[in-house]
């Protein structure tokens, strides 16, 4: 059988708005590590850092729901980016079964160092979408997510 590449047919596939996502997910991934790589920092925690920066004191809950991370998860990853000394966790005194994320000095000054290279990724030309496209496929999605109104 002959390798036809990105010629396959998906039939039905093809108008999937989930397996639309998915593939366009994997090469937005796909393309952060090949922009992003030389910073050692994966997208799952450069989102918790970066809303973290927008949002001090967040609850942990809050934030896991928001970013639809699972809860085991989430506990793993605020262990790993403490140990790191990236995040602090408080608990409010409103609520002892909750906890708070903070960054620490360290995580706000890797959001910084991060930063000017993630503007230049998010910069970069997305496939054959003109910017306005690009502007509108973000402007559907966070829609989608609820994020924005009409």
């Amino acid at each position: 059988m002959p390798d036809r590449g990105d010629q396959l047919d998906y039939g039905q596939l093809g108008h999937s708005l989930g397996f639309l996502l998915r593939l366009a997910q994997l090469r937005s991934f796909a393309n952060f590590y090949k922009d992003m790589g030389e910073l050692n920092i994966r997208p799952g925690e450069m989102t918790m850092l970066f809303v973290l920066a927008e949002n001090p004191g967040v609850r942990q809950g809050v934030l896991a729901k928001a970013l639809r991370i699972k809860r085991a998860h989430m506990t793993k990853m605020v262990h790993g980016m403490e140990s790191e000394g990236l995040v602090t966790r408080t608990v409010p005194a409103d609520d002892k079964r909750s906890v708070e994320l903070w960054l620490t000095e360290d995580g706000a000054a890797r959001v910084e160092a991060v930063r000017p290279m993630f503007e230049q990724h998010e910069a970069r030309p997305v496939g054959d979408l003109s910017g306005a496209e690009v502007a509108e496929l973000k402007h559907l999605l966070r829609r989608f997510m609820g994020m924005e109104k009409r």
